[in-house]
């Protein structure tokens, strides 16, 4: 078998020519979805309270008066169904629409939780199913006109932080959520160098369960240790938002499913406080960045 020389002016529409080179293959298209800024929330290892920061990021955004969506993308263990009261609802289809859950005017909800028939239903995907369902839940729900939509990511860095960095557009970049030992610092590093590796913005590490409120004297007790994230945040030069201690409060509030920025009245908590500064330093970023 012979092959055709390729002729001397050669150019790489050539249909002969054996050296042409194989075809870019196409990135996967943005899902069409009228936001302004998509941010992601998310950390090394589980159980350092991100979806405890996604929710009060949501409420506080929603309070400053923006267009809020809240994405719960933890596929295999939804929770902030739970934590806003709201597990007992189900999405409903509207046409070819997924109709988010409003909490608020301001405020719209979509989880894998809002679609199970039962609340202790595991969800058992491989990865293709996963990536169907990230790009259903931006592209077919009906977000309306978003100014912020806070993702929040199961943890590590595997198929869901993969997938809605490539499906979402305006990606501002990501919230890192820590607690303070060095265990969790360690693993709160990696997603920070896994965002820059994303060419994406860290827009902030938060220390969580920094120490605990005493509930009867009201001393703080460093119970995890105390600075790691602040360490990791100079490390990589990346802000700090602020440490948020282990509050006893802050667990019954995500129990009876409101969301710990709320205030209860007549009460006041240092955990409060810190949760409302490391909100503002957060929203402060943000805006810095529009």
């Amino acid at each position: 078998m012979t092959t055709e020389k390729c002729p001397e002016n050669c150019t790489e529409n050539c249909e002969t020519c054996s050296q042409k080179p194989e075809s870019t293959p196409k990135m996967p298209e943005k899902s069409d979805i009228n936001v302004r800024h998509v941010i992601l929330v998310l950390s090394g290892k589980g159980g350092v309270g991100k979806s405890t920061v996604s929710v009060n990021l949501a409420y506080a955004l929603s309070n400053h008066g923006y267009q809020t969506g809240l994405l719960d993308l933890d596929i295999h263990g939804p929770s902030i169904g739970k934590m806003l009261g709201i597990e007992d609802l189900r999405l409903q289809a509207i046409g070819e629409h997924i109709m988010p859950v409003k909490v608020t005017g301001s405020l719209k909800v979509v989880s894998m939780a809002l679609l199970l028939n039962e609340t202790d239903s595991p969800v058992v995907w491989r990865g293709p199913m996963k990536a169907a369902a990230t790009k259903q839940f931006l592209g077919d729900v009906e977000w309306g006109d978003l100014d912020y939509l806070i993702v929040d990511l199961p943890p590590g860095t595997g198929d869901e932080a993969l997938n809605i960095i490539q499906f979402a557009p305006n990606v501002e970049g990501a919230v890192i959520v820590t607690t303070p030992q060095d265990v969790a610092v360690l693993d709160a590093t990696k997603a920070i160098k896994f965002i820059e590796m994303m060419d994406l913005s860290v827009l902030g590490v938060i220390e969580n369960m920094s120490g605990m409120v005493c509930p009867h004297c009201g001393e703080v007790v460093d119970i995890f240790g105390k600075g790691g994230g602040e360490k990791a945040a100079e490390q990589y030069k990346v802000p700090y938002l602020g440490a948020i201690p282990l509050d006893i409060e802050m667990r019954k509030a995500a129990d009876e499913g409101r969301p710990f920025i709320v205030r209860t009245p007549g009460k006041t908590s240092p955990t409060w406080d810190a949760v409302d500064k490391v909100m503002e330093n957060l929203i402060a970023v943000i805006e810095s960045k529009e």
